[in-house]
Formats: C-alpha cells, structure tokens, sequence
C-alpha cells in the first residue's frame, strides 16, 4: 500500500514540484494551500507524513501543529516542518510541539527532502 504524503504550502510553484517528486517516487500525494485546509486534509485523509510550512494564511505551520497535538493525530502521522523560517527559535519550538524534522527548503534539494521523508517513515 502507498504511503501518503500532504504537502502544504501556500506557494503554489513550491507545493506542485514537492507533489510531482513524491507522485513519481510512488507516495499517494496530496496539497493543501493554508493551515485550516491542511487541517481538515489531515483529519479527513489520515496521511503517513505532512510537509508542513510555516508562514501560511489563515493558520500557520504552529497552529496547525498544536491542534493536531491536542487532537492526539502526531502518534499516527509524522509531521516534518518544511520552510525558510530558520531562526533557532523557530526550530527549537516545531520540534518542542512534536515535529519529527525541521528542514529549511533553502538548504536541500527536493530529492534530499524526500530521502528524509522516507527515512522518517520507513517507506
């Protein structure tokens, strides 16, 4: 069985090349373009991962990753914080609230971004 994978970003250019990686790399794929769709998206589809960015409408990357801590979701679905945001600060609070991985897409390649993401979840 594929795994699944939400990628949310409200970049548009940015979410369909990490959608076209995983979809040639056999993942079930799946966008959502702000925090409240990746929401609904995560409840609704039970994804194996989230790429998850930070600075999005609506809600943030942190918002998103709080409610679904509250929602108990984080033991079932790996979440791996996805954005340019690099501050320590910010690092530092995605992993405290439960992220699996925080990469800084100005730092990896789309292929290293998957070989994380697989190695993340065991695909």
């Amino acid at each position: 069985m594929k795994k699944k994978i939400l990628i949310v970003d409200d970049d548009a250019m940015i979410s369909d090349m990490y959608l076209m990686k995983f979809t040639e790399a056999g993942f079930d794929a799946i966008t959502a373009s702000d925090g409240k769709t990746a929401l609904e998206k995560i409840e609704s589809e039970k994804p194996d991962a989230v790429l998850l960015d930070i600075v999005m409408p609506q809600r943030d990357g942190f918002d998103v990753l709080k409610e679904i801590g509250k929602k108990g979701i984080l033991g079932q679905t790996k979440i791996i914080l996805l954005s340019n945001v690099g501050q320590r600060e910010d690092i530092e609070k995605g992993l405290s609230l439960g992220a699996s991985e925080y990469i800084i897409k100005a730092n990896f390649t789309p292929s290293e971004v998957l070989e994380k993401v697989k190695k993340i979840i065991g695909a």
